[in-house]
């Protein structure tokens, strides 16, 4: 038996994926061989919340009370260096394996309320491989008889064809970052990216730095996508696209992860809501008893004869 339980491998010409039942995790993605996301082994654990899901909330909450419709919730601080609790409760939970096809499979789980989050919800998601890469689209129903506020996100880490990002070129569609404290949680303040060194709305080099910050006020084509593209020396290119119900993305660049895994990828997290939000209220997504909402990312490795083309 693996850590993550079952391994679901799905495929698509040369695309292949492994999602696992503990987390509904993305543990692997890779095109012709060559990796899209940096995954990790089926003996391990996820090493630095590789490919998790963040749900009922992303990201880091503080852990003092807080409250929605009449019933208060205490989070659990499970990153010490913060003091916050990070990045939800279904990270280390199995998921219901309720569909599996060639190109395709959905998990669900629905969980239940505990002192961290007083509310009954069911999380879906689905993992597709196609023509345009793989799109994951995750289905939120509130099971609970009174309003309930979520959070959702997913943390997967774009890979690059060397051993390291230095030299990578990053572009992030943003207007915009949410300025935080020294616990990584938001000051209050929006600051534009124009003139600071956060600046990557046009692609330029990682190399000297750090980054764990999340972007908004993302800028979209017409179809209502917002693209960010990863290309690193040897010319390879990695694209992540959000619909607009994600209007933030943390980017990091794993400067605090464990030797081996610190600056080999760049973690580029697809976010309903900032940091705080259950607290904060800030862009919380709020379903009515029954209510459903869903949104939707997608994630490819261009061919190089592709993306160069005129």
């Amino acid at each position: 038996m693996l850590p993550s339980g079952e391994q679901i491998a799905i495929a698509h010409g040369d695309q292949r994926a492994v999602i696992t039942e503990v987390g509904a995790t993305l543990r692997t993605f890779v095109k012709g061989g060559v990796a899209v996301v940096e995954g990790f082994a089926g003996e391990e654990l996820p090493p630095g919340a590789h490919g998790q899901i963040m749900y009922p909330w992303p990201n880091r909450l503080s852990p003092e009370p807080w409250s929605f419709s009449g019933r208060v919730g205490v989070p659990s601080v499970d990153e010490h260096e913060t003091g916050t609790a990070i990045h939800g409760l279904v990270r280390w939970r199995p998921f219901d394996i309720e569909m599996v096809n060639q190109n395709r499979c959905v998990l669900s789980l629905l969980l239940h309320p505990t002192p961290e989050y007083p509310f009954f919800s069911e999380i879906e998601v689905a993992y597709h491989l196609g023509s345009l890469g793989l799109t994951v689209t995750a289905t939120v129903t509130n099971r609970d008889d009174v309003p309930i506020p979520v959070g959702v996100g997913f943390h997967p880490y774009l890979a690059v064809l060397t051993d390291t990002i230095e030299g990578a070129e990053l572009e992030v569609p943003a207007r915009a970052f949410v300025a935080v404290n020294d616990r990584l949680l938001p000051t209050g303040e929006i600051l534009p990216v124009a003139g600071h060194a956060l600046d990557f709305s046009q692609a330029k080099s990682v190399s000297g730095h750090e980054i764990n910050i999340a972007y908004t006020e993302l800028v979209r084509d017409d179809t209502g996508l917002a693209t960010v593209r990863l290309r690193d020396r040897e010319g390879g290119l990695v694209e992540l696209q959000v619909d607009r119900t994600f209007p933030y993305l943390q980017v990091y660049t794993g400067d605090g992860l464990p030797r081996g895994r610190r600056r080999t990828s760049i973690g580029v997290e697809p976010m309903t809501c900032p940091p705080e939000a259950l607290r904060s209220g800030k862009d919380v997504i709020v379903l009515e008893p029954g209510q459903r909402w869903a949104g939707s990312w997608r994630l490819r490795r261009r061919d190089p004869a592709v993306h160069d083309a005129p």
